[in-house]
């Protein structure tokens, strides 16, 4: 029951009442990407909660979204090896690891978040520039809610979301296992024919679980033209190299 002042409500409560609100929206939200209305929304808040955006607790441990995101991670990995696995039934395992490796690297899920309109769900600091957006703020979140959907509702639902919601509408399959897949070798041939001299540029993060992620910047006659990134360097080079031939025309 309103608890009212002079026949009004009090602002207390407009202020809960705007709250069910919101949660009634973020709730649809989730559903509408997910495919499934979460039973337990504050998986899903934890999801799109940024390091950035949470104090540390008395216990030392973020309230953020770094532990769904290793969760997911592992999920999403699981899933797209049984696809691949069950597509591919001829292929060795080093193609299989290569195409998995495309399909889930930090740029690819970064684009794949910003499909879905993640970028409109992430809390993180207002201090965290573009760029620091654009890099992989989106993708982390995108593997946290995978993780908050295994949690939420099992491996098998999960699984029918990176399948139906993720692989299917935005990876073309087809096109990743046609196209060349050594960019770097390409991209060193083009710099030899025109004379150019070309390098890479390194640097490296720590993500959850204590694994690396590496950046790495093309520079063509010292100028930066291109960059990416990958779990490992030679990965990060190759996702570079590709953003610099198609910077290139090539």
């Amino acid at each position: 029951m309103a608890i009212l002042r002079g026949g009004q409500p009090l602002p207390l409560f407009g202020f809960f009442r705007r709250l069910l609100g919101g949660d009634r929206a973020f709730r649809q939200a989730i559903a509408t990407v997910t495919g499934r209305t979460p039973s337990n929304a504050r998986l899903y808040t934890l999801a799109f909660t940024h390091a950035s955006a949470v104090r540390q607790t008395e216990q030392g441990k973020h309230l953020s979204n770094e532990r769904l995101e290793f969760l997911g991670d592992a999920i999403l990995g699981a899933v797209v090896a049984e696809y691949l696995f069950r597509k591919f039934p001829y292929e060795p395992e080093g193609f299989l690891t290569e195409i998995r490796s495309r399909i889930v690297n930090r740029e690819s899920m970064n684009q794949m978040a910003l499909k879905l309109g993640l970028d409109k769900l992430v809390q993180l600091d207002p201090a965290q520039n573009r760029a620091a957006r654009s890099r992989s703020v989106n993708g982390n979140a995108l593997e946290a809610l995978v993780g908050a959907v295994y949690l939420d509702h099992g491996y098998t639902a999960a699984r029918r979301f990176v399948l139906a919601r993720l692989i299917r509408p935005f990876v073309d399959v087809k096109a990743l296992t046609s196209t060349t897949t050594n960019f770097k070798s390409k991209l060193i041939e083009w710099a030899q024919r025109k004379g150019k001299a070309l390098r890479y540029e390194h640097s490296g993060e720590q993500r959850p679980g204590g694994v690396m992620e590496f950046s790495v910047t093309v520079f063509i006659e010292d100028e930066a033209v291109a960059s990416g990134m990958g779990l490992s360097k030679k990965q990060a080079e190759q996702t570079a190299a590709e953003r610099a031939l198609a910077t290139l025309g090539m």
